[in-house]
């Protein structure tokens, strides 16, 4: 204490003796004691890009949104507490809470992403960095999709300045697709100009293509693609939409090896799937998923279902002990440790795919089909989409058999051999080309909704083209939960964040039960 008056005292001498200079060098030094080097008021946007590809993959592609989907497009079956819940349609999803986590986190993706435009952008603090703005703006459309996708009508354009209106009116669904595809076709034209401001490229930040330009701009192209078909019961010229959704895929990714793959998991990094189901244990192998493998006697049958003492089931066929351990769909009993799993929630380090190669051949296929082009013209292009798809499911499966969560306690048993390119060559000539040949549409769905079980984060884009589908009047993929006959959800709830906040909102809420009645504006509904 002695000390510290001392302190004072000569504090007070200072004040006395040499004001003006003790009053600058004070500010100056308050400005060091008070900045935190850990929470910095402003940083440069290639910083803040590592971040935003970090939390698409991990949030808005990976997490909780595509957990419950998964279990409404019967990838998997909720069997306990809130999936069981959102399995059997008890109070979830309809009620306001049930995806508030995914609502905050992918607006925040979303407003982080915005600042990468801004500063980039014409009289920004980064003006010139042409690169970063395009990847910022590609980054921005994939989250406002995905928002709009799933809620409707979102507040966006009034949405991100909470000083100047906490209640942001909800944007049109028609709206927020000009602007997706405005910020694309803007990060197509921007990217080649290359980063010119003094603060550098973005390269070593980009946890996505490390720098690969050209791998953007594909993507970008992608995501036109598969928008483009999202938007397909609401075009006015459905021809030339098809002609430029193949258009779109053929300048994107030319193989694997390029896709939009987030694959920096490891031992304390975890792929989503795998984290959430090795925190709560929800999820349960869905029989729905099961029976149409067995259907076309898929290869995958007996690679992708682990049974409760972590043994890969290797004879998945009707009638035998491990197909009666499947859970039904949307009849499960609430009860953990006892059904069958996918293999896919043990694959710790499995990639997030935000775009894949399998998806962009899976819409040149469908595109073609529509267009009525020749089977044998589609043949190829679908093949190649399944080998893709059963490729990328292996790699997940691989990485089941060496997670390092469950190596210490013993691993997973492996009993069946790996899918080879023989095997594939087989599956397709004798399962699959017959039935694409009788119904090309409808085997065309069916293998891209098989392709997208996995650990890869794809179920929300099932549930995206299971709504458009239906949207077109097709019933390409059967779903066997029953609770579907009234209560298919058709989107997704507002969060209770903004329900109880911003009256705009709750009014678009009311009591939540429009998610069964509502489609949004490119499903046929009106937001």
């Amino acid at each position: 204490m002695k000390f510290k008056n001392n302190i004072y005292k000569l504090l007070a001498l200072g004040l006395l003796v040499t004001p003006i200079a003790f009053t600058s060098c004070s500010e100056d030094r308050m400005d060091e004691i008070n900045f935190n080097p850990n929470n910095p008021l402003d940083v440069e946007a290639k910083f803040i890009l590592a971040d935003v590809i970090t939390s698409t993959a991990v949030r808005s592609v990976g997490g909780d949104l595509n957990s419950y989907l998964s279990s409404y497009v019967e990838h998997e079956v909720g069997v306990y507490n809130q999936l069981w819940n959102a399995e059997h349609r008890d109070g979830e999803p309809q009620t306001a809470t049930t995806f508030n986590n995914s609502w905050n986190s992918i607006y925040e993706t979303a407003k982080n992403a915005r600042i990468v435009v801004e500063k980039c952008s014409e009289g920004g603090s980064q003006e010139g960095n042409f690169a970063t703005l395009g990847v910022g703006q590609i980054l921005l459309a994939y989250n406002l999709a995905i928002l709009t996708d799933m809620y409707g009508d979102i507040p966006y354009s009034e949405a991100f300045n909470p000083f100047e209106n906490k209640t942001p009116k909800l944007d049109k669904q028609e709206a927020l697709y000009s602007e997706i595809m405005t910020l694309l076709d803007a990060a197509i034209d921007n990217i080649p100009k290359g980063d010119t401001h003094g603060s550098g490229v973005y390269n070593s930040h980009d946890l996505l293509f490390r720098g690969d330009n050209g791998k953007w701009i594909k993507f970008a192209h992608g995501l036109k693609a598969r928008y483009t078909m999202r938007l397909l019961n609401v075009t006015s010229n459905e021809t030339q939409a098809l002609e430029d959704v193949i258009e779109f895929v053929e300048n994107s990714f030319s193989s694997a090896t390029e896709e939009a793959a987030f694959n920096v998991y490891d031992a304390q990094n975890l792929n989503p799937l795998f984290d959430f189901q090795w925190s709560v244990d929800l999820l349960g192998a869905s029989k729905s998923i099961a029976d149409k493998f067995i259907e076309r006697n898929d290869p995958r049958r007996n690679r992708n279902f682990t049974n409760a003492d972590w043994v890969q089931v290797d004879n998945m066929e009707t009638g035998s002990n491990s197909y009666g351990l499947l859970a039904p769909n949307g009849e499960s009993e609430q009860k953990q440790y006892s059904y069958l799993t996918s293999t896919f929630v043990f694959s710790q380090t499995a990639s997030t795919l935000l775009l894949s190669y399998h998806e962009l051949q899976f819409l040149k296929a469908e595109a073609m089909a529509r267009l009525n082009r020749s089977t044998a013209d589609i043949e190829p292009v679908l093949k190649t989409a399944i080998e893709a798809a059963i490729n990328n499911s292996e790699k997940s499966v691989e990485t089941a058999f060496v997670a390092p969560a469950l190596v210490q306690y013993g691993g997973l048993t492996k009993k069946s051999p790996a899918i080879t390119v023989t095997d594939i060559d087989s599956y397709f000539e004798d399962e699959v080309k017959p039935l694409f040949q009788a119904n090309p549409l409808k085997e065309i769905a069916v293998q891209k909704y098989l392709a997208f079980f996995g650990a890869s984060g794809e179920s929300t884009e099932t549930y995206n083209d299971i709504r458009r589908w239906k949207a077109l009047g097709e019933d390409l993929i059967e779903l066997k939960n029953p609770n579907n006959a009234s209560k298919f959800p058709l989107r997704l709830p507002y969060g209770a964040s903004e329900t109880t906040t911003n009256p705009n909102v709750e009014a678009a809420y009311g009591n939540g039960t429009y998610v069964y009645s509502e489609n949004v504006w490119w499903a046929g509904g009106t937001r």
